[in-house]
């Protein structure tokens, strides 16, 4: 979505967008199903457990950062990363009513 256009959608359109953007690639799924699994923040094991490169690993915490779906803290000198629980929240609440506002029924096509 170009960002010129994005004023013409609402505020709700573009934030479940973002995010659901952020969780369209299979690493950034494996990393919160890590951090959901885990239950806690997790710092720098992820490598180990993914089998991807630091680099390539930090830039999908990156993007999950900044959608607002994961939070991360420094302690010392790495950084540690947990599910973002109001977001996760909005995030599930969001897609719910989404889901459900389809009533089906019709075969129109």
């Amino acid at each position: 979505m170009g960002t010129t256009k994005s004023e013409i959608f609402s505020k709700q359109q573009n934030r479940l967008a973002n995010m659901l953007k952020a969780l369209a690639h299979p690493a950034r799924i494996a990393i919160l199903q890590h951090l959901i699994q885990a239950n806690a923040c997790i710092c720098g094991d992820l490598v180990e457990e993914l089998g991807l490169a630091q680099a390539t690993i930090s830039q999908h915490l990156k993007e999950l950062k900044n959608a607002g779906i994961i939070q991360g803290t420094i302690e010392g000198t790495s950084v540690c990363y947990c599910i973002e629980p109001k977001a996760w929240a909005a995030l599930q609440s969001e897609l719910s009513q989404f889901f459900k506002s389809y009533k089906g029924g019709s075969n129109c096509c």
